[in-house]
């Protein structure tokens, strides 16, 4: 019998869309080991991230809440953690020790919103006068403050190779660290461990030994939709999230995801690498792992970059659970295609568990009987914002600025490349879906209806404009900067 109690290792990753997995079909991404584990669980192929960018999914990931509810669809990097009780502080209270490495992309930076211990990699945001522990073992290790030597920003798709030893690379730096946590564990209660890889979002900056691997492998082309092909038509959020692309040629794309290829391959390895120190302590048996990423990356893909969208490259995330050995509810090797939210990843851990789930936490267990007939997702409150509505057959997406509505048969096109919002065959489905996704508005998101019906606002024309910050550039970190009142990220500039 399968333990009452057993460990729980909870790996997300940043920027890691479904799409992006030997496993999904992909032709040219390298995943062998998570391959595997996903032929011995559950992989969910219709999970999405509420709101598709770091801070709000990580909050919405670490309480089971809603971004309606935790508070931030922007990206605030000044607001407070919630005071809920977290899934750390939920597995502490039911007698589990609770450790956490890498990213958590919380405020303050070193809260530890209920983890017994934290050794911090936030991608030395030393604005805010704190110093993470991963710069900390650079220092240590003889590369005080150099790791952004490489000269490549965090929030662009130029690439090189890591200019450090391999070793010191912050993917090896976080999974080695894991596996020190996991050897130093109390044997005498059971532990939920939780790792935040930091790739392969940007900068993209892997090994030169994975970036060999991809050497001679045929990068997939970028596929654009007919509705991203006529950019005149196209309403003023879309028309920005363009304007980050074109910092890049086409070529200069294909190598963007060779890059971002190797940095996925380089984590899949760094999995293996754990998953054998959990077996050689002789606990993989007794172990729940769960894999998953906060949102994806358009990487091209209808002309975009990044995230901040709910196409299916930045909302659609991976979801890959692999249960501890004879697990009766979880069947190994199956795909369910039920709707899925970043927020039922506490609940389902708690349950798996035998934990109580706290009554703050909104999702619902992805191991239960208890499913939903539609998903809400949300980004944004300007001129950029976005909205989204999918069920199991369509997804609705809104832009509020130029009142755009858009319409994908996920079942018959799922890389969204026919926009069916004008096509008679589908305007039952289209008035459904605006039905619910009115329901669903809130705050100032009411402005845009009027009788009850979408009329958004009108829209605007974008002009680009380049970024002299490179978009989050960061420099010299020794000795550390100060602590200085400078933005964190600039989406989209204009002039």
């Amino acid at each position: 019998m399968p333990s009452a109690k057993p460990n729980v290792l909870l790996i997300c990753t940043d920027h890691w869309a479904a799409e992006h997995f030997g496993f999904a079909g992909h032709p040219s991404v390298m995943t062998p080991g998570l391959n595997e584990i996903m032929s011995c669980g559950v992989r969910y192929s219709n999970a999405y991230s509420e709101c598709p960018v770091c801070i709000p999914a990580r909050r919405t990931l670490m309480t089971g809440q809603t971004p309606r509810t935790h508070g931030d669809r922007v990206f605030n990097d000044t607001l407070d953690f919630p005071d809920v009780t977290t899934m750390a502080q939920a597995f502490r209270n039911a007698g589990y020790q609770a450790d956490a490495v890498g990213k958590l992309h919380v405020k303050p930076q070193r809260d530890r919103i209920g983890f017994d211990s934290v050794l911090l990699d936030d991608e030395g945001r030393s604005q805010y006068g704190v110093l993470d522990d991963y710069d900390i073992y650079l220092g240590d290790a003889g590369h005080p403050g150099r790791q952004y030597d490489h000269g490549m920003s965090n929030n662009q798709y130029h690439w090189r190779p890591w200019h450090l030893p391999e070793e010191t690379h912050a993917t090896n730096w976080a999974a080695r660290s894991m596996a020190r946590l996991i050897k130093r564990r109390d044997p005498t209660r059971p532990a939920f461990w939780y790792l935040g890889f930091r790739h392969p979002h940007p900068p993209l900056v892997p090994p030169q030994s994975y970036l060999d691997m991809y050497r001679d492998v045929a990068i997939d082309e970028p596929h654009v939709g007919s509705w991203a092909q006529r950019p005149e038509d196209l309403p003023y959020a879309i028309s920005a999230l363009l304007g980050r692309s074109r910092l890049y040629t086409p070529a200069e794309i294909i190598e963007a995801r060779r890059a971002f290829y190797a940095l996925c391959t380089q984590i899949d390895h760094q999995i293996r690498y754990l998953i054998g120190t959990l077996r050689m302590e002789g606990i993989i048996d007794d172990t729940i792992i769960v894999f998953t990423s906060d949102h994806g990356d358009m990487l091209g893909n209808h002309n975009m970059v990044a995230k901040r969208v709910m196409y299916e490259s930045s909302a659609n995330i991976p979801m890959v659970l692999l249960p501890n050995k004879g697990n009766p509810r979880v069947p190994e090797g199956v795909v369910d295609d039920r709707l899925v939210g970043f927020r039922d990843v506490m609940p389902t851990l708690l349950d798996l568990c035998g934990i109580p789930i706290p009554d703050t936490c909104e999702g619902i267990s992805m191991v239960g009987e208890e499913t939903r007939s539609h998903l809400y997702g949300e980004c944004g409150e300007d001129d950029h914002a976005t909205r989204m509505v999918r069920d199991a057959r369509y997804k609705l997406i809104y832009y509020p600025v130029g009142n755009c509505r858009q319409l994908f048969d996920l079942a018959n096109d799922p890389k969204e490349l026919v926009d069916l919002a004008g096509d008679p065959a589908h305007a039952e489905a289209l008035e459904r879906l605006s039905k619910r996704l009115v329901g669903e508005l809130y705050g100032g998101d009411l402005a845009w209806i009027t009788d009850g019906e979408l009329t958004g606002v009108p829209d605007k024309e974008y002009r680009w404009a380049p970024h002299r910050h490179l978009n989050s550039q960061r420099g010299d970190s020794w000795p550390p900067s100060p602590e200085v009142d400078i933005p964190q990220i600039e989406w989209t500039r204009e002039r």
